[in-house]
């Protein structure tokens, strides 16, 4: 809005950089341009103010499609007035001389221009596809179909506005209808999520039984090497057993040996002793063989006396003398 500053019979006008003043005085334009600044007298001057920077025009409305679907398409026009003399003459941008303010609504009336120009092109579209296509299809359509259309608008060109820029942010049906779209995408993707999950469950199950495997053969490897082990331990036992029983009959056969060889040593001995006592026995008789009957008694009563015990007291009676004396005397001997 222009800054307006009032003095007696004159008013001064300051507009921005972003606007075009215009000056009309009797049906003639007395001065005009962007960021303008003069003295002017309120009750002869009428003034145009025109905004020339770019708006931003934010749209929504509703379209039907082929099948019958309502969508919603929300999108945000960029425009400027490109020629504010024609756009002045078209729409009333005139401001009040006393506080700049405009009479009426002219942006407004630029956004409806905009509004309905773009719904239209819109509709037409997708008025020509079912729902799946447009949904398929995007905001893409939709964006190119009205940026063209706006800037071909003869309306517009007349008016002396231009389209700088169309962006669509949405394009969206009913709420039901949009989560019934979703559902097969939905549980496609459940399925697939299933199916990850269902091949993660197989491999592992694959690992698993991979694992087992891998632990049963562990297990039987280890049970052939201690059955090796044991039938090792059990040969090297019977060996050492035949070993220490070898050891064993050696043994017992030195044992038999030597008690053989000291058994004949023995009987050796035995016979050699036995044969020296018989020679000298055999001395000893042949030594006796020509002695007298009274030296071998005399020798008898001394081997007697020598083998007889201890005698303490001996009692010679005088029959038992007057006898052996006899006896003596006739040179035989009663035993």
């Amino acid at each position: 809005m222009a800054d307006i500053a009032r003095y007696p019979l004159v008013r001064h006008l300051r507009g921005s950089g972003t606007t075009h003043i215009e000056q009309i005085r009797n049906g003639r334009t007395v001065r005009a341009g962007v960021g303008a600044s003069f003295w002017f007298r309120p009750l002869t001057a009428v003034l145009n103010e025109v905004p020339v920077d770019d708006r931003e025009l934010p749209l929504m409305f509703h379209a039907r499609t082929s099948d019958f679907q309502d969508v919603t398409v929300q999108a945000t026009v960029t425009y400027r007035v490109t020629d504010p003399g024609t756009a002045a003459g078209r729409i009333d941008f005139s401001i009040d001389p006393g506080t700049g303010a405009w009479r009426s609504t002219p942006l407004d009336q630029v956004a409806s221009l905009l509004t309905e120009s773009a719904q239209q092109y819109a509709i037409d579209l997708l008025a020509g596809v079912d729902l799946t296509t447009a949904m398929a299809g995007g905001v893409g359509p939709v964006r190119t179909v009205i940026a063209a259309g706006l800037a071909a608008d003869a309306r517009l060109a007349e008016t002396g506005i231009a389209v700088v820029g169309v962006r669509v942010v949405a394009l969206r049906p009913e709420p039901e209808v949009e989560k019934a779209l979703r559902t097969p995408t939905r549980e496609q993707v459940q399925q697939e999520a299933d199916k990850a999950t269902f091949e993660r469950r197989a491999v592992a199950v694959e690992r698993e039984r991979a694992i087992g495997e891998n632990e049963l053969q562990t297990q039987i490897e280890l049970a052939r090497r201690e059955e090796q082990l044991v039938a090792q331990r059990g040969a090297n036992a019977r060996r050492e057993a035949e070993e220490a029983a070898a050891a064993r009959a050696v043994a017992t056969e030195a044992d038999a040996s030597q008690m053989v060889a000291m058994a004949e040593a023995r009987a050796e001995s035995v016979r050699l002793e036995g044969a020296a006592e018989g020679e000298a026995e055999a001395a000893r008789v042949g030594a006796y063989r020509d002695t007298t009957e009274a030296v071998l008694l005399s020798l008898a009563v001394k081997e007697l006396a020598a083998n007889l015990p201890n005698i303490q007291t001996l009692v010679l009676s005088p029959d038992l003398v007057t006898q052996a004396l006899a006896q003596l005397g006739t040179g035989k001997v009663t035993p």
